[in-house]
C-alpha cells in the first residue's frame, strides 16, 4: 500500500486514545440470523482490528478461533495489552496476509476502507480478503457510505479536486479517510455475493454522527 492507503503513522499516534464504533452484527455470524454462518466456531480474521473490541466481544459470546491483523503496531501493542488470550499480528506487507487461501470461515473489515482511500488499494486489499475466505465464508463489512448533509458535501466538494475523488477528505487531526458510493461497494464485491444489507446510526472516531452501512456478503462456492 502506499503512504496514503496504510497512514501507519497516523494510526500509531492515535493508537491509545482512539474509539471505535463500528458495530458487529452478531445474528449474522453465529447462526441465528439463517445466514449460513458456521457459528460459534468459526475461524474469524478481523482484517484491520485496531485495538481488538471486535474480536474481543466475539470471545464473549463464545467464539474461539479468532485471530486480528492490523497494519499499525501500535494498534496491536494496544490490542496485546488490551485483550493478552487473543491472538494478534502485525501486516508486514499490507494488503497482503500471511495466512494460506481459504483459511477463514468469516473476514470483518470493520471501517476498514474508510481509512484506504485509494481505489487500486481497495481493489487489492478485496482480494485479499477474497483469497484467504474459504469457498463460502462469509465478508461481514461495516462502512461509511456518503453523508446525505451539507456538512458533508461541502467536504466533498472542497476536497474532491485535492484527492481525485468525491468522498476523499482529510480530517481536524490528519488522517485521510473515504466515505464511499454504493455503487463502488458493489463494484469492489463483485467476486462475492450479497446476502445482507443494513444500515445503523454511529459516531465516527472523531465524535461525529453518521449513518453506517454493513454488508454481508458470501465468496462463492465452486
Amino acid at each position: 500500500m502506499s503512504d496514503l492507503d496504510s497512514q501507519v503513522p497516523y494510526w500509531d499516534g492515535v493508537a491509545a486514545t482512539k474509539t471505535f464504533t463500528h458495530p458487529l452484527h452478531l445474528p449474522w455470524l453465529d447462526g441465528s440470523a439463517g445466514t449460513g454462518a458456521a457459528g460459534e466456531h468459526a475461524a474469524v480474521l478481523d482484517y484491520g482490528c485496531g485495538y481488538g473490541r471486535a474480536m474481543e466481544e466475539l470471545a464473549r459470546h463464545g467464539f474461539d478461533r479468532l485471530t486480528g491483523v492490523d497494519t499499525s503496531p501500535g494498534m496491536i501493542d494496544r490490542a496485546r495489552t488490551l485483550h493478552p488470550a487473543l491472538r494478534f499480528a502485525t501486516l508486514d506487507a499490507p494488503p497482503r496476509s500471511p495466512f494460506p487461501d481459504a483459511e477463514f470461515d468469516v473476514v470483518l473489515l470493520l471501517a476498514v476502507l474508510t481509512c484506504v482511500p485509494g481505489d487500486a488499494a481497495q481493489q487489492r486489499l478485496i482480494a485479499e480478503v477474497h483469497r484467504v475466505l474459504r469457498p463460502g465464508g462469509l465478508l461481514h463489512l461495516s462502512d461509511l457510505p456518503l453523508q446525505d448533509d451539507e456538512r458533508h458535501r461541502t467536504r466533498y466538494r472542497a476536497e474532491a479536486e485535492r484527492f481525485g475523488t468525491y468522498g476523499v477528505f482529510e480530517t481536524s487531526d490528519g488522517a485521510v479517510c473515504r466515505h464511499h458510493s454504493r455503487a463502488w461497494l458493489d463494484t469492489l464485491l463483485t467476486g462475492f455475493d450479497t446476502v445482507a444489507t443494513r444500515t445503523v446510526p454511529l459516531l465516527t472516531m472523531n465524535g461525529g454522527q453518521a449513518t453506517g452501512l454493513q454488508i454481508l456478503a458470501r465468496k462463492p462456492a465452486p
